[in-house]
């Protein structure tokens, strides 16, 4: 992982933390999102088992590149593992909870009968809420900066 950190570092300006993030997530998410969608669509599991375990493969690679490259965090992996695991879940819990609500909504109340199109339509939305929801807890929480007294 660390030449991967090195060609990302030479090749992609410094920017804000954001705009790292959103590269690292760009990764990331072709990384869980296409595990969601072929779980789901393929190897017909439920829309929970896909999105969670397309997450966590996800997640996986998000924390080792948000640590070294994103946040260039001194703060120790004891620590931040089980900060990221916490704001992982959570982000999880609530971005693909709301996104099932919605998908219930299209599935009940629009022209949309197709529950593996409503579930679709469900795992993108649940993707762009769980990636704010990801930054901030990671930025503020998982790999903040220490407080200069």
């Amino acid at each position: 992982m660390g030449s991967l950190t090195m060609i990302m570092q030479n090749y992609l300006k410094r920017t804000n933390y954001f705009i790292r993030f959103l590269f690292v997530g760009v990764l990331n998410t072709l990384i869980g999102f296409s595990i969601m969608i072929f779980l789901l669509n393929i190897a017909g599991m439920s829309y929970w088992y896909s999105t969670f375990l397309g997450n966590t493969a996800g997640a996986t690679f998000s924390y080792i590149l948000n640590r070294s490259f994103t946040f260039q965090s001194k703060v120790s992996v004891k620590t931040s593992i089980f900060r990221f695991m916490f704001v992982i879940l959570g982000c999880y819990l609530v971005a693909y909870s709301t996104s099932h609500h919605v998908l219930n909504f299209f599935v009940n109340y629009t022209l949309i009968t197709n529950a593996l199109i409503a579930e679709n339509i469900a795992v993108a939305m649940g993707t762009c809420i769980y990636t704010v929801l990801n930054y901030l807890g990671q930025k503020y929480l998982v790999f903040k900066k220490a407080e200069v007294i």
